[in-house]
Formats: structure tokens, sequence, C-alpha cells
């Protein structure tokens, strides 16, 4: 059977695309573009008229699963600054480089498709390797000797405003991208080496926005927890985790939980990950002096009643928070800490009085994302004595079988297929307050809240449920989970 669609630009543009014997429609669709539309397709077509996230969606579903880098959707590049915003161009002329477009297109929109939350482009001696960090692990995209190296960093520069000249320093710039009608943000960061400069792109989905509790793999208890912590009037919520562990999702459905129309939320982010609609955010710029703490002390002064601080990384920023949320605020934070209790520990390192700790902090979500067991190849296994062990160490009963990675196409081979987050989330409760204002140890901490589930426990929980492994948990939360 003849191919029947429209070239991707001409859709887009024309907000018209074929569908079998449908005929889509988009909001502002053009009489062009419906006559091209009706002539390609040879046949009576069934129109059906879509709203702008619908025709995006088709398009991204129509062109891009086709996986053709010459008829799939182009990756269209957004310049925003000064006259030339909201233009799209190529920014190399020279038919020289129209392979290294080519490339550079081909490897983003690779990126992007596979929902990678990381491009690294890695020159050596014999030439350059380019990788992608999927479900939190690396994967090869390609490793060629015939790949101009420089060029391709220059191109990656030149898009993202840098100074190409400018080799022996790092840079960072950042990317706007669409692709089949979403809006992608790219931060882009070069560091130079022995063999030239490598680089790696940070891919933030901006369409993706608030996520409800559900898809964060939440359990009902936990899901409970959060919604009490949400509606809280004031206080500090904090989550915690490595970097990668889902920790700006987390605030983001907070967010959703605590959105109400009596409430006036603003953030302070460094990236802004997400639009968010009806919700005022600030970008921190550390050049020009705006960082968290100022730009939270700036937003104290115009009357919020929900505060998002992306990190505390400093002692300025943690004193601030906590003094905000001391006089009326709830205040969202993340912390760098591998325990819920280890953010108590932290937030005295940087400088927080206990008192004010105990004061303020009404919660703390520890967290971690594991992968998920591909359904069509994951296989039943009796666990082993030192396995068994594990879950009665935890205080769960011992599955009859656990499930292993093994690998298919569906999966490429990887036995995994997405990511689910695993929780601890811990709530403050009067006699843990105490053990705070009196600046009691993280063991004096652990005796306080007693026998409670561990990020562990949840985790085994999920391997209970056969949709991780052990050997996944393992290796994301080591032997003993802290």
């Amino acid at each position: 059977m003849p191919d029947r669609r429209l070239p991707f630009a001409f859709a887009r543009d024309n907000q018209v695309a074929v569908e079998g014997a449908r005929l889509l429609i988009g909001p502002e669709a053009t009489m062009n573009g419906l006559r091209e539309a009706r002539r390609i397709a040879g046949t009576p077509l069934t129109p059906d008229a879509l709203e702008t996230e619908g025709f995006q969606a088709a398009l991204t579903r129509l062109y891009d699963a086709a996986g053709d880098a010459d008829t799939g959707p182009e990756v269209a590049f957004d310049l925003e600054d000064g006259a030339r915003a909201g233009s799209t161009r190529d920014l190399l002329e020279d038919p020289e480089d129209a392979p290294v477009i080519k490339l550079v297109n081909q490897l983003l929109r690779q990126a992007v498709r596979a929902q990678a939350s990381d491009l690294h482009l890695e020159p050596h001696e014999d030439g350059l390797r380019a990788r992608m960090r999927v479900d939190g692990t690396m994967q090869t995209v390609f490793d060629r000797r015939d790949v101009p190296a420089r060029r391709v960093v220059s191109r990656l520069k030149v898009m993202s405003g840098l100074d190409i000249a400018e080799t022996r320093l790092p840079q960072d710039g950042r990317i706007a991208l669409r692709l089949g009608g979403r809006a992608i943000d790219v931060r882009l960061s070069t560091l130079p080496g022995h063999h030239g400069e490598r680089v790696v792109m940070r891919l933030l989905d901006r369409s993706g926005g608030l996520m409800a509790l559900d898809r964060l793999g939440l359990s009902d208890a936990d899901a409970d927890r959060l919604n009490r912590l949400a509606g809280l009037p004031n206080g500090i919520i904090l989550a915690t985790g490595p970097t990668g562990s889902g920790k700006t999702t987390t605030l983001y459905s907070l967010l959703r939980l605590a959105d109400r129309r009596e409430r006036t939320i603003l953030t302070v982010e460094d990236p802004v990950e997400y639009d968010l609609p009806g919700i005022s955010q600030t970008q921190v710029n550390p050049e020009i002096g705006l960082s968290f703490a100022r730009g939270l002390r700036s937003i104290l002064r115009q009357d919020p009643d929900v505060i998002l601080v992306g990190e505390i990384r400093d002692g300025e920023t943690a004193q601030t928070a906590s003094e905000a949320a001391l006089t009326g605020h709830l205040v969202f934070s993340s912390l760098h800490a591998n325990t819920a209790l280890g953010a108590i520990v932290r937030l005295r390192e940087l400088g927080v009085e206990g008192y004010l700790i105990a004061a303020t902090l009404r919660g703390v979500v520890a967290q971690r994302l594991v992968r998920r067991l591909c359904p069509d190849c994951a296989a039943p296994a009796t666990p082993s004595a030192v396995e068994a062990a594990q879950f009665t160490a935890h205080g769960l009963p011992v599955p009859a079988q656990v499930k292993t990675a093994t690998g298919c196409p569906r999966c490429e081979t990887t036995g995994f297929s997405g990511r689910i987050g695993v929780f601890d989330i811990l709530e403050i409760d009067d006699g843990l307050k105490h053990a705070i204002d009196t600046d009691a140890s993280e063991v004096e901490l652990r005796r306080a809240v007693g026998d409670r589930p561990s990020l562990m426990a949840s985790a085994l929980a999920r391997v209970a449920s056969g949709e991780t492994s052990l050997a996944e948990v393992r290796r994301v939360l080591g032997e003993t989970g802290t």
C-alpha cells in the first residue's frame, strides 16, 4: 500500500495529517493543507477535529514511530534570543556541514524517542563514542572512527550559544528544541579533555508536567502520608536521595496536591524543568547573583502560601527556608541525603539549629528509582537462602518466587522496561521532635522513631510483587539499603 502521509513539516505547519481513512485536523488547519491532504489520499476521508495537544500527539505517533530519519519529524531548534525569537533554521549553512547537522539531529531524535535523561558525546583517540542514559543505566548509541568529533561539538556549541573558539575551559549552555510537538529543553555542558571536548546533555521533556501520585509508584499508605503533608498550612517537606532518584518529580506532584485556588504557589528552581500552569516559576542565575537564597528571600515578599525551592545546597538557603516555614509558609525542597533521618543530620551540618528543625520540619521523603522488569521476559525463580534471609531481616514474609531479568527484543535485551519509585516517608511526630531539639545523633534518632519500614523494605516489597528483581535492588540500594 503506498505511503499516503504528508511530509512532516507540511503536516505540522498546516495542521493536517492523514491516518488511514481519517483526516486529522488541528485547530489552525489551513485550506491549502486540507486540499493537499485530500489530493494525496485519493479517496474520501473522514474528518476528525482535534485540540492542539491531541493533534501534536497524533503527529508524534504517526511520524516518530516510523523511525525513519528522512521521513520522521525533524528536530527543530527554537532560537529564543533577540530578534530571532521563535524562528527555526539551520545554523550551519556550509554544505560540508550537512552530514554533521543530520547526525546531531538523529542523535537528539533517538535520545528523545528512547526517553533518555542524558546524552553523552565522548571523543577518544580512535573517534567519537555516543552514549545515552535510559532508566538510569548507560547504553551505547555508536562508537565510530569516521565521525568528525570537533565539528559535531562545534555544531552543538553553536546551537547552545557557546563560544566555539574556546576549547580550553568548561562551558554550559541550553538548547530549546521541539520534536513532533513536544517541547524538549536540553542543558549542555562541555569539558575539555585529552582528545577533545566531552559533551553531556541533560534532556528535559517540558511537556511532562505534574504527575499524579498513582503514577509515582506509591503504596496507598504512602499516598495517604503525602496527602496529609501537602495539606499542612506550614512547615518544610523535604525529598532526599542521590541525583536522578526522582526528587523533582515528587516535589512537583506535591505541588499538584497543594494547588488550591485559595493558595499562591511560587518556585525558585535550577533549572525550571517543567512549565507548571498557574504557578510562578523563577530560574536561578548565579552569574548575576540570583542564588536559591536570594530568590527565596525575594519570593517571601511576593505574599506566597506555598514555596518550592529546587534544592537546599548551602546554609543560607537552609536557614532562609526554615525561617519561611516558621513564619507560616509551606516549603517544599530537595536535599542530598541517603536516608530520611540523614536529612535531619544534613540540615544540622548546614548550620540550622536543632530547635528550628524541630519547629519547622514536617516530613521527609527518601526515595530511589529501580528499573521495572519487562513483563514479556521476566523469569520466575525460587529465592536462595541468602535472599530469603534478606526478606526476613526486614520483617517481610519470604515470597515463594521472585522474578529475574532475562532480556527480549521488546526491552532491547536489557530485561527491564521503565522505572518505578521506592519510598520511605517519615512524618515528624512529637517524640522525634524532642530528639531533634536535643541534637540527638542519627543512631538516637533511629531509636526515637522506633521500628518502622525502611527504604530497603519498600524495595523488597516491589521484588515480592514481581515488579523488579533483587539484583536491581542491590544495584541501587546496596546490600543494606542505606
